[in-house]
């Protein structure tokens, strides 16, 4: 599965019953439509198989994870925090992975900036794919 899928199955689909084809970007999703939302993004009623948008509190979830985590984990601005709460693996050559499968165009050795980039765009695939993502982190 990956890196994306793994990231929107654990937190949208936490008992299961997701697929990766619902969380990975197909080479259609790479770039926003007019409307602003990427193309293939599920609607209201799912047609994509995703969950029905807003169905899932993103917040409640990775709250509830991270109260019964041991780290003290920020996934609200963190990348590697967020991949570390959901345990998958956070090293840099796993964060240069996720910003291939997201297409991302910049240096891929400036981390910094891709990180913040990765947080946003795994926010915005969460939103895309039928989550509540919390308003103050939408872009």
């Amino acid at each position: 599965m990956s890196f994306l899928g793994s990231i929107v199955s654990k937190i949208l689909h936490p008992f299961g019953g997701g697929s990766e084809a619902q969380a990975k970007p197909s080479s259609t999703d790479a770039a926003p439509s007019a409307g602003g939302a990427l193309s293939g993004s599920p609607t209201s009623s799912g047609t994509t198989g995703a969950v029905a948008a807003g169905s899932v509190d993103v917040e409640e979830v990775l709250n509830g994870m991270a109260a019964k985590n041991s780290q003290q984990l920020n996934w609200r601005t963190s990348i590697v925090d967020l991949m570390k709460l959901l345990d998958i693996d956070s090293s840099l050559t796993a964060r240069k992975s996720l910003a291939d499968e997201l297409h991302y165009t910049g240096d891929k050795n400036d981390s910094a900036t891709m990180n913040v980039w990765l947080h946003k765009q795994v926010i915005k695939k969460l939103e895309e794919n039928g989550g509540k993502v919390p308003a103050d982190l939408k872009d």
